[in-house]
């Protein structure tokens, strides 16, 4: 898909353990049984990761992998302006 994309399962992967072949750009956090804190924790990591600013309440559980990509995606283009 992309390499945010990438970067984002390998954050899934390895700092939550989530099962590789259970990401797909259009399964959502709640299909992955991630919760509301579980997503501010994951947005906190992205900001880290990616240097980028996402609020906390940016995703919910029934958004997709996709839009978390576009989320990052988007920021990182905004701070690149």
């Amino acid at each position: 898909m992309s390499t945010t994309y990438d970067r984002l399962v390998d954050l899934l992967v390895d700092g939550f353990a989530v099962d590789r072949a259970a990401i797909r750009p259009e399964v959502t956090f709640e299909e992955l049984e991630m919760d509301s804190l579980f997503l501010v924790e994951l947005l906190l990591v992205i900001q880290s990761e990616f240097g980028v600013k996402i609020s906390d309440d940016a995703a919910v559980p029934t958004d997709t992998i996709a839009h978390a990509v576009a989320l990052v995606d988007n920021e990182t283009a905004a701070s690149a302006s």
